[in-house]
């Protein structure tokens, strides 16, 4: 595997960065997951400017344009001769001292790995998980704001390891006010009465790139969908229920804290959605090679 780091491609066992990279020291830095399907790479575009977004959002000047962002993608797919994979493209504040202060680092380091991601075992896509709701609160939009896609993922692994002491794959994080955010590394969706909802970005959900896929795939099919405030007791009674993220893709949950959603299996509207989001990656994003 070849690395990308700031301009040049090492080998895997060769990439590294420095002990005073801020990225390390305090997860000062942002990032990005992304996806390669038969030879192009999806929604790169949306995933970029979600890059610069949350780059913003820190005050952290990332050193090239969008357009040299994007080439720079693409050259490590091809380094790797990767077609169908995953991403991973990180801007960290780079080096740095042993202070806090972001001023000290003057330069940002941007890293780009291509290789490959199995969030999930196959099984669990054909059958359904089951999964929990956990103590740890989602990120208050006041502090660190959860739109905000950061190399300090503590928050969410601390709900990670709540979910395997649990023995599940994912677990369910409420906002301070109690309503539905997201899981650990996937938003949420579920359905009732045919219609699609989905927790609003105000309640602590990442502005996803897959979520607003599904989103787009529903409104051409003529699926109504929405974006309000949910709880538990609305999850509880979903007829069916799925979660969408990068890595995740498109997943069916079965059940929940103990209670069956819908008839147990997953369901027709996630099939049909699963199905429009899997053709929509033939044809959306940059090519690779030409």
């Amino acid at each position: 595997m070849k690395v990308y780091i700031d301009g040049q491609f090492f080998e895997e066992n060769e990439a590294k960065i420095s002990v005073f990279d801020h990225g390390l020291l305090y997860g000062d830095g942002v990032f990005e997951g992304i996806r390669a399907y038969h030879n192009r790479v999806f929604k790169l575009t949306e995933h970029i400017e979600r890059l610069y977004w949350s780059a913003k959002a820190i005050l952290l000047d990332i050193p090239m344009s969008r357009e040299e962002m994007i080439e720079s993608t693409l050259a490590t797919c091809r380094a790797n001769d990767l077609r169908d994979g995953y991403i991973r493209l990180l801007v960290t504040r780079g080096r740095g001292t042993l202070g806090l202060d972001p001023r000290r680092c003057p330069k940002a380091s941007v890293i780009i790995i291509a290789g490959q991601i199995k969030l999930y075992p196959s099984e669990y896509y054909e059958k359904g998980l089951t999964i929990v709701t956990v103590p740890t609160t989602r990120n208050m939009v006041n502090s660190v704001n959860p739109a905000i896609k950061s190399l300090n993922y503590l928050n969410n692994i601390l709900a990670r390891i709540e979910a395997n002491n649990a023995g599940v794959e994912e677990a369910i994080m409420l906002n301070s006010e109690g309503f539905v955010a997201e899981c650990t590394g996937d938003n949420i969706f579920i359905v009732q009465k045919g219609r699609l909802m989905t927790p609003p970005l105000s309640a602590g959900a990442l502005y996803g790139i897959t979520r607003n896929a599904v989103l787009d795939c529903a409104q051409e099919l003529g699926i109504a969908s929405s974006e309000p405030n949910l709880t538990r007791y609305d999850v509880y009674n979903a007829d069916e229920m799925f979660l969408t993220g990068t890595a995740a893709e498109l997943i069916p949950v079965v059940k929940v804290d103990g209670r069956v959603i819908g008839t147990g299996t997953p369901g027709p509207l996630t099939a049909i959605l699963n199905a429009r989001f899997r053709e929509l990656t033939k044809v959306n994003g940059e090519i690779i090679f030409r």
